[in-house]
């Protein structure tokens, strides 16, 4: 296959924020930053720092895009921001291992400020907040404005490893856990639980609502992948096709494919409608240094896609952050990385969040492209679209194969 006519860059190191006091040798802490996150609009960056702590920095940073060069590639977070009136870094201090983010979409609806006003008793959650996942299963919601605790949600019986809101702006919250259930609960209902989603055999890694809020996936320590309904909380199917655990998923924006990542090395790309395995990317060793017989050098960690969906990012064992390119094979970029354990992009495109094992954030150049018009209306099409109603349409084989992402 042809090589885009483009080579990109090696992702450059913006800047790497570390915690800015020292570890606490303390058995109830632990310094794994184990999430980052970016709020929806841009405006906001959360980091579990360790140590319970969570880091609301506003974005961008006072050191973002770092021309070539530039010595000083880290800041200690301490700092606060400056000047009078613009939003001020914030500690959050959870009490607890924090292991998972997530912002809520923003704004919320103009309705539910109406409603919070004629309704005093109930935390107003109108604002843009943040969810933390917790070690002891409780999960804190946050007002990301001010830093005040709103809610507190308790039902998990242990870790809670991950958290997604819906994207439409409904205030609807997944949570996924070691004790092997999803829970979906209603921030705009006191933060009531309304479902217990069970089936898992393990613990529960991820969960990713699909952009169009019609599909839920969860990945434990299985090799199988399940896809749930958003709108009946039940099981649509299981996607059978990893050698190991699965500990990662994303949907692409369109809602049109999903990733999911595993030990087994292998990230696999899925049409999440009809269960379809569309394709494999095999991460081989690349330092010959290192021994190819063990596989646990290569196992994922994290997989997510591009904002604009022609780009994958992966983090695994061998030190590497790899990007990919949707319809190649091969990564067209890597940068080296220790001990890294997740990753995200920027809502608006051009950065890549990473987060490591010694509770140090690191933000690198991502690629930035103009989509095509094809893929712009391939996106637009299948934001609505299943891949069921794209092939019942009255168009030529080649494009509703380009439209299913058939053409890999």
């Amino acid at each position: 296959r042809a090589r885009p006519p483009w080579r990109p860059e090696e992702p450059l190191l913006l800047a790497e924020l570390k915690p800015g006091r020292p570890h606490q040798f303390d058995w109830k802490s632990s310094c794994e930053t184990w999430s980052v996150a970016f709020s929806p609009d841009g405006s906001w960056f959360a980091w579990s720092q360790g140590h319970c702590i969570v880091k609301l920095i506003p974005w961008p940073l006072e050191e973002q895009f770092i021309p070539k060069g530039f010595e000083a590639k880290s800041r200690s977070s301490k700092n606060e921001t400056k000047g009078r009136g613009s939003p001020k870094e914030k500690t959050l201090d959870c009490g607890q291992i924090v292991w998972g983010l997530a912002f809520s979409p923003w704004p919320s609806p103009p309705s539910r400020k109406l409603w919070a006003r004629h309704h005093p008793q109930v935390p107003d959650v109108s604002c843009l907040v943040l969810a933390t996942g917790l070690n002891d299963g409780q999960i804190k919601i946050w007002e990301v404005q001010t830093g005040l605790l709103l809610l507190n949600l308790s039902g998990h019986q242990d870790v809670v490893r991950d958290l997604s809101f819906t994207p439409s702006g409904s205030l609807i919250l997944v949570s996924a856990s070691r004790d092997k259930t999803l829970r979906i609960w209603d921030l705009n209902k006191h933060g009531k639980q309304i479902q217990v989603l069970s089936g898992h055999l393990q613990w529960v890694y991820c969960c990713s609502i699909s952009p169009d809020c019609s599909m839920l996936c969860s990945a434990a320590g299985e090799k199988s992948v399940f896809l749930w309904s958003m709108r009946s909380y039940t099981l649509i199917r299981k996607l059978e096709g990893h050698q190991s655990s699965v500990v990662s998923c994303d949907f692409s924006p369109d809602s049109a494919l999903l990733v999911t990542a595993s030990y087994d090395t292998n990230v696999i790309m899925w049409d999440p409608y009809t269960g379809e395995r569309l394709r494999s990317l095999h991460h081989t060793q690349v330092d010959p240094a290192m021994d190819d017989s063990d596989v646990h050098i290569s196992s994922l960690r994290s997989v997510c896609f591009s904002p604009e969906g022609l780009y994958l990012a992966t983090v695994a064992d061998d030190r590497l952050l790899r990007i990919w390119a949707l319809e190649l094979k091969t990564p067209i970029a890597f940068a080296p990385m220790t001990n890294g354990l997740c990753c995200t992009f920027f809502p608006h495109g051009g950065v890549i969040a990473t987060g490591t094992r010694d509770g140090h954030v690191q933000f690198w150049t991502a690629p930035r492209v103009l989509s095509s018009l094809k893929h712009l209306c391939r996106k637009a099409l299948r934001s609505f679209l299943t891949t069921y109603q794209v092939l019942a349409l009255p168009i030529p084989k080649k494009m509703k194969e380009f439209l299913t992402y058939r053409t890999f």
